[in-house]
């Protein structure tokens, strides 16, 4: 065995599968002890292999536990007795070691105390053994490598990390976050959204799975949550909580609403959220593929909060039954579109945000009683008007039609002498051309 390729080979796979060197050697440990069982030792024994990696050198042991011996009366007794018990402290030569063999390994031995026996040492093996103590080495190399990242990112679960798409594989996208691999089911990606083999993005981490052949991460793109931690990252003022986002409804890749209110006095916490000329809220909605996002302001008051999470549609009137948690909107009828939203998606929007039942009618009721009410009125002043005040009015209504009437005859007039004086022009100027006519006759 070449001791310096062997130690660069330890080193190799501690910096490609990103675990510690110590966990590196039981690897080797695990396989070399394996290895020897198979070529050397048999079947019940448990051999522990020490490797040495300055010397390169390793160590043989073979690991019994301390029993007493028992005998085949005592045996019979305890069969009757319970049977479990009898198999756990049956004496097995090859697991088990007297309490006297053990002393000559160990002073002052006791019962379940394992006792380590040196075996030869031996540098060459089969190619059975060389096969069974790689398959034990990649097993053990994969169960250090799911711990390594376990112990990584257990503390990231919950949180936004960058990814870059490794590969696609039919509709799952698997993204490498650094020194793990996390998969991108297709129940959490955004509807629409294309994904390219190099392609960053920014994934919410759900949660840790050891049971998962290769990708021990599950990521999200459609969580609400990531929404909550990508204003942390972009608005301080939610970082350091003096704004709270109180609720969040998300239909991804199409639309959100985020409540929002402020801890202190004098912030504007939906003017935080969008930032000078929308530059904080642009930046998520291009991370989120041009997801649309509103913003609402939060507030005690049932009746407020509703109407502006039915935003940017204008509430005429609002109806309440708090027992059934259920609100009636009138909306006018220019705004009835936008309250009910693009098949449903704002009224249900607002009804997830605020946690009440929500529907929207149109305010024409309302509207019809207030003209009759008008109607009314205009016929009660018309009523109580004096009399001489309604003589008045009948006189100059006459006087304007009189008027009326002496504009109209004096235009009729006026028509009908401009066409008598045409026609005497006309007949004047024919006259001289009648003459002429007569002369070149007779010529």
């Amino acid at each position: 065995m070449d001791q310096k390729q062997f130690v660069l080979a330890i080193n190799q796979i501690c910096e490609e599968k990103g675990i510690s060197k110590e966990k590196a050697i039981e690897v080797v440990e695990a396989s070399l002890a394996s290895a020897y069982k198979k070529e050397y030792g048999k079947k019940g024994q448990i051999i522990k292999v020490n490797f040495d990696e300055i010397s390169g050198d390793m160590k043989v042991f073979q690991v019994k536990i301390v029993a007493e011996e028992n005998d085949d009366e005592n045996e019979e007794a305890e069969e009757t007795i319970d049977e479990e018990k009898e198999l756990k402290k049956k004496f097995n030569p090859d697991k088990n070691i007297t309490v006297e063999e053990a002393e000559e390994f160990k002073k002052d031995p006791r019962i379940d105390d394992e006792i380590e026996i040196p075996l030869p040492s031996k540098s060459d093996f089969g190619r059975i053994a060389a096969q069974t103590a790689k398959q034990v080495m990649i097993q053990k190399i994969r169960e250090a490598e799911k711990e390594a990242v376990f112990d990584e990112f257990k503390d990231k679960e919950g949180e936004v990390v960058n990814g870059t798409v490794q590969r696609i594989e039919g509709r799952n996208v698997f993204i490498d976050i650094g020194k793990a691999v996390g998969i991108l089911y297709p129940t959490e990606q955004i509807v629409g959204e294309k994904y390219n083999i190099g392609q960053r993005l920014k994934i919410y981490i759900v949660k840790l799975d050891k049971d998962a052949k290769e990708a021990s991460l599950i990521l999200s793109r459609t969580s609400p949550d990531i929404i909550e931690k990508l204003f942390e990252l972009e608005v301080p003022e939610i970082f350091s909580k003096t704004v709270e986002i109180k609720s969040i409804s998300r239909e991804a890749g199409s639309r959100t609403k985020v409540a929002v209110c402020s801890n202190e006095e004098g912030i504007d916490p939906v003017g935080s959220c969008v930032g000078q000329r929308g530059s904080r809220i642009q930046t998520i909605i291009n991370e989120l593929g041009g997801e649309k996002i509103d913003i609402i302001e939060w507030n005690d008051n049932t009746s407020k909060y509703i109407q502006h999470a039915l935003s940017p549609a204008k509430i005429a009137r609002l109806d309440i039954n708090e027992e059934k948690r259920s609100a009636t909107a009138f909306v006018e009828e220019d705004q009835l579109s936008l309250a009910i939203g693009k098949q449903g998606q704002n009224v249900r929007l607002a009804a997830k945000l605020t946690g009440w039942k929500i529907d929207i009618l149109e305010e024409k009721k309302k509207e019809m009683t207030e003209e009759k009410s008008v109607e009314k009125e205009e016929e009660k002043d018309s009523e109580t008007e004096p009399k001489e005040d309604k003589q008045e009015k009948k006189t100059a209504e006459e006087k304007t039609k009189a008027k009326k009437e002496e504009i109209k005859n004096e235009e009729k007039a006026e028509k009908k002498a401009k066409p008598e004086n045409k026609e005497k022009k006309i007949k004047k100027e024919d006259r001289p051309e009648k003459k002429k006519v007569k002369k070149d006759k007779k010529k």
